[in-house]
């Protein structure tokens, strides 16, 4: 069976790195040899099913000096190393500066190399260097995987035609019976808890509508580098028995299925898990209709789920009002957003995403085949 090496930054409990950990599971399962290299350990990691061999790409300690430049040598010299002993197939690669690395490390050793674009194009390559580069160096990629066409706007024809919109395997967890009778007065929201996913604009809606509906709760699940600064707008605004950080926890799908209504506030995403894991449990949604058009892809139309714009507190206070003031509403987003569990079901997923690869492996092969060809012609010719 082939050998793919997936990279990626850390197993970091967060959307891209979900994929990442499925993917290796499914992948070991379906008799791949697997090698997944990381640039550091994280101590909130997803658990792999598989004991895969793992590579740390980043340099520490002594490797590292003062100047910049030399870092950046140094990074890309110990990932070609990582390639050369780990002699892999085919490389998948995840999330920006990553995908420019594996790019420009792979060509060396002729080894295929798909890239992933996880998020926002726009957002994930604003860095114009980094950009520069991707769009020099994608074009010879054996596939790019994006999350959604619009997001496909975002880069050159030479690209685009290499590129391919694949789904998000669902967790296999949030596959469950659907809950039967009341939810909880409990509002959720689940993700990071940073400026991107900005989470205080889902507190101020809140907060306008907490009056009507005293008996609510908003709750907010995962951690990040905003959780001070959130505390201290909750404590702030008297919100400290009704908005709730709860952290980092294992019981999501618990929490989420007895929910009456899912939030995401973000200024930027891919195709959301949260949404798609809050869907499939049935729970009503409101989203940000946030680039690069995640939530407007999975909400068509505003039948599964409804949109506000970025940053209108107003307009998100409206829609929680909206959605909980309206049963039927609720029951029709519910039902409704149950497509998912099929669209994005964990075989039919993870299978397209091993048929592509295979496919790109192919292409890949096909392509090294046809230059040793080229090659040993020329060499003739000139021998």
């Amino acid at each position: 069976m082939p050998k793919i090496a997936v990279f990626i930054s850390s197993l970091h409990k967060s959307g891209a790195e979900r994929v990442a950990a499925n993917l290796i599971d499914y992948l070991a399962d379906a008799g791949w040899d697997v090698m997944l290299v990381t640039q550091q350990l994280d101590p909130d990691e997803y658990t792999l099913q598989h004991d895969v061999p793992r590579y740390i790409s980043d340099i520490e300690g002594a490797e590292i000096t003062g100047s910049r430049l030399v870092n950046l040598v140094r990074r890309y010299r110990k990932l070609s190393a990582v390639w050369k002993s780990g002699k892999p197939d085919l490389i998948l690669s995840f999330i920006g500066k990553n995908n420019v690395m594996a790019m420009a490390t792979s060509g060396k050793y002729r080894i295929p190399c798909v890239v992933s674009v996880r998020g926002n194009p726009a957002r994930e390559y604003a860095d114009p260097r980094v950009r520069r580069e991707a769009f020099r160096l994608f074009p010879k990629a054996a596939g790019v995987i994006l999350q959604t066409e619009r997001a496909a706007e975002y880069f050159p024809d030479n690209i685009r035609r290499r590129a391919v919109v694949l789904p998000n395997p669902l967790n296999p967890r949030f596959l469950r019976p659907l809950r039967e009778g009341a939810r909880s007065h409990v509002i959720l929201s689940v993700g990071r808890l940073d400026a991107n996913k900005n989470q205080a604009m889902m507190i101020d809606a809140f907060a306008r509508i907490r009056t009507r509906f005293p008996d609510y709760t908003l709750e907010l699940l995962g951690d990040g580098e905003d959780r001070e600064k959130l505390a201290a707008k909750i404590a702030a605004d008297g919100l400290a028995g009704s908005v709730f950080l709860r952290g980092s926890v294992d019981d999501v799908p618990e929490r989420l299925e007895k929910a009456s209504l899912c939030l995401l506030t973000s200024n930027s995403e891919g195709l959301p898990n949260a949404l798609i894991e809050a869907m499939a449990l049935g729970v009503p949604c409101i989203a940000t209709d946030c680039p690069c058009g995640g939530p407007a892809y999975l909400f068509r139309g505003g039948t599964c789920g409804l949109l506000v714009p970025c940053g209108d507190t107003e307009a998100l206070a409206g829609a929680m009002e909206k959605v909980l003031s309206d049963p039927a509403l609720a029951a029709r987003l519910s039902q409704n957003g149950l497509y998912v569990r099929e669209s994005f079901s964990p075989d039919g997923a993870l299978a397209a995403w091993e048929k592509y690869l295979r496919s790109a492996l192919d292409k890949g092969r096909n392509a090294q085949a046809a230059h040793c060809t080229e090659h040993d012609r020329t060499g003739r010719m000139t021998g």
